[in-house]
């Protein structure tokens, strides 16, 4: 019999080979074990470790460098954890170091009411005296309810068509409204900040987060009559993937967590995203206040991070994660991706529970954010088994040769295994996890991207009370990013100014930390509230993500 508040975990025979870690010509393809029935592995509560006795966390100026990515398994003392049980609070303690120095803290539940109906849900939250409301709409697939749902970001995850047709409800949820992008870090809005103050360190990905978790409050106490409680997923692409991953790690009431091409901020593991050319966590800190803001310490040096996001996919195991990603995009970081989902795989085998966790980078369509039909067919069996509970099907994980990622070149641990420890449920024995470095390797790791980054522009000596300004590109076929980079002269600055004429046929489809004058042509590139104030020799990033094709782009920058 299980407890309240304790997940039900039947786990299954685990079959990760190290071979199928080497780099096949094209594709590589991890089968995972097949179960033998549904199983249920979420938590009856927000964050069942609450109660964990952690020990003190390290200040920042005491970490340590480490090149490679930690080990999920190893507690601060320097021990490791030997049994399935000790992995309860060991999520604990990678949970709040998530927090302190990534994320923010994701406060307790506040008070909270609201309302589900078939068209939509309302919550109403207070706490010490301040209240905030926000809303989000509902559609229901065809049949007789109580359904399962999937909650989607900014309508902008995985595709809707399919989660309806397979039998799941869609919440439609603007995370705009608990955190609103285009403020300072001194001024965030948005109904957490309505609760825990403008100037809270927490950067918008946590506050979306647990604006998720407010849903399921709501969902919890309507009763089930309309959507199950129980049986919750959450998806979201780009930056709206980058909220649907750390939601999904967060909440253990989410059963199926679905991130899509989330980039830097995301999935990606920290440590790779400089030398692959993605968005630079410099850029990815401060294009919006994603990030807490004790990240800022470990935008140029994240080696001193005593974790990485393979930690973070660790913190949704034994849960239904599937990761998509696209391959095409240096920008998006694909190859430190796949290194997060192989890292955070091994905590999945530790668990029993290999089969859970699916990462597929294998696609031929590189538009960002595109629904694609390899993802069809996944998408429909995680629905199954994790929000219907109906279905069996085995996770896989499908990395393409043009993002390829291998964990050991990050990884300098081995995956234990953990016992059931003193009380064991009667299941069938784990195969034995092996190291997860492959020796020999077969075939030599292919170079992750076809378009590597190209060397910025020279940078100009900076003139007095003036300003420079640069550009590096990211470009894939069809499409590019472009990151400009503003630095004062030797006197201060409160205003820039940057010009730049794209190339015939290019046209601007998403920018950040900036105002323009027009998306295509000759453009002007102007300073947003935040960050036009520069000290003498101060930087700011601002980008811009386009199509057509990049070619040579030459910047002016003047400044006020």
């Amino acid at each position: 019999m299980i407890s309240p508040g304790r997940r039900t975990l039947r786990p299954a025979v685990v079959g990760i080979a190290v071979a199928a870690l080497a780099v096949t010509a094209s594709l590589t393809t991890i089968p995972l074990a097949t179960s033998a029935q549904a199983a249920t592995y979420t938590a009856g509560v927000e964050d069942e470790g609450a109660d964990c006795a952690v020990p003190t966390l390290p200040d920042a100026g005491s970490l340590a460098t480490n090149a490679k990515i930690p080990d999920p398994f190893k507690r601060l003392d320097g021990s490791r954890i030997t049994t399935k049980a000790d992995w309860r609070c060991q999520r604990e303690l990678t949970k709040r170091l998530a927090e302190k120095f990534v994320y923010g803290e994701k406060p307790g539940k506040p008070t909270v009411s609201g309302t589900v109906s078939s068209s939509s849900i309302t919550v109403n939250t207070s706490y010490q005296g301040k209240s905030s409301s926000f809303s989000a709409s509902v559609s229901l697939p065809s049949g007789s309810g109580p359904f399962p749902a999937v909650i989607v970001y900014g309508g902008f995850g995985a595709d809707t068509a399919t989660i309806k047709a397979s039998g799941a409800a869609v919440i439609s949820y603007d995370p705009y409204t608990v955190g609103k992008e285009g403020t300072g870090r001194s001024n965030k809005q948005g109904a957490f900040y309505s609760l825990y103050g403008a100037q809270s360190s927490t950067g918008l990905l946590m506050a979306w987060s647990w604006g998720v978790s407010r849903i399921i409050d709501v969902i919890e106490q309507s009763g089930g009559s309309i959507l199950k409680a129980d049986a919750t997923g959450v998806t979201g692409c780009s930056r709206f993937g980058k909220g649907a991953f750390v939601a999904g790690a967060f909440d253990q009431r989410i059963a199926l967590s679905m991130p899509i091409e989330s980039g830097s901020a995301g999935a990606p593991i920290f440590r790779g995203i400089p030398g692959e050319g993605a968005q630079s966590l410099s850029s990815a800190y401060g294009e919006q206040p994603w990030l807490g803001d004790a990240f800022s310490t470990f935008t140029s040096n994240p080696n001193r991070l005593p974790i990485d996001t393979h930690q973070i996919v660790g913190l949704v195991a034994p849960r239904g994660l599937f990761i998509m990603d696209n391959p095409h995009i240096a920008n998006l970081g694909p190859r430190s991706a796949s290194v997060a989902a192989l890292g955070g795989a091994e905590v999945y085998k530790a668990l029993g529970a290999g089969e859970n966790i699916t990462y597929w980078s294998d696609i031929t369509d590189g538009n960002h954010c595109a629904i694609r039909n390899e993802w069809k067919t996944p998408l429909q069996q995680n629905i199954q088994k994790y929000l219907l509970k109906t279905g069996s099907a085995a996770g896989t994980i499908r990395i393409s040769s043009k993002a390829q990622g291998r964990l050991a070149d990050w990884a300098d641990w081995q995956t234990p295994v953990l016992s059931d420890g003193p009380n064991p449920t009667p299941t069938p024995t784990p195969t034995p996890t092996p190291t997860p470095t492959p020796t020999p390797t077969p075939t030599p790791t292919p170079t992750p991207t076809p378009t590597p980054t190209p060397t910025p522009t020279p940078t100009p000596t900076p003139q007095p009370g003036g300003c420079t300004a640069t550009v590096s590109i990211n470009q894939w076929t069809g499409g590019f990013v472009a990151t400009v980079r503003v630095t004062a002269g030797s006197s201060a600055i409160r205003s820039w100014n940057v010009g730049l004429t794209l190339p015939s046929g290019a046209t601007i489809t998403n920018g950040w930390n900036f105002n323009r004058s027009a998306s295509s042509g000759a453009i002007q590139l102007t300073n947003v509230a935040y960050n036009g104030s520069l000290g003498a020799g101060q930087v700011t990033e601002v980008g811009f993500q386009a199509t057509g094709t990049a070619g040579s782009i030459t910047p002016t920058c003047s400044a006020g």
